[in-house]
């Protein structure tokens, strides 16, 4: 433990910080799989819900610094090819 009173309270910020980008980052993989899925499933209007939620959570997820700017710009781009590319097959 640190001595030092403003190292424990950035030690207290730093518990706090992570679980709610534990929590965000979680998010983030609940609604990608809900876009792949809904891709899979085949109903258009569905995924498109689903692939603009996923798309919204990635560009808050980096406005909060949870991501960094390149990241969420890769997962969308990956995410868009893989829904595009379920709802190709089927």
């Amino acid at each position: 433990m640190a001595n030092i009173k403003s190292q424990q309270k950035r030690n207290r910020q730093a518990v706090i910080r992570t679980v709610r980008n534990k929590a965000i980052r979680s998010e983030l993989k609940t609604r990608t799989k809900n876009a792949i899925e809904a891709a899979r499933s085949g109903d258009g209007a569905a995924t498109a819900e689903a692939l603009r939620v996923a798309q919204k959570r990635i560009d808050q997820a980096q406005a909060k610094g949870v991501l960094k700017k390149n990241t969420a710009s890769r997962r969308k781009s990956n995410l868009a090819r893989r829904v595009s590319a379920i709802s190709a097959e089927g």
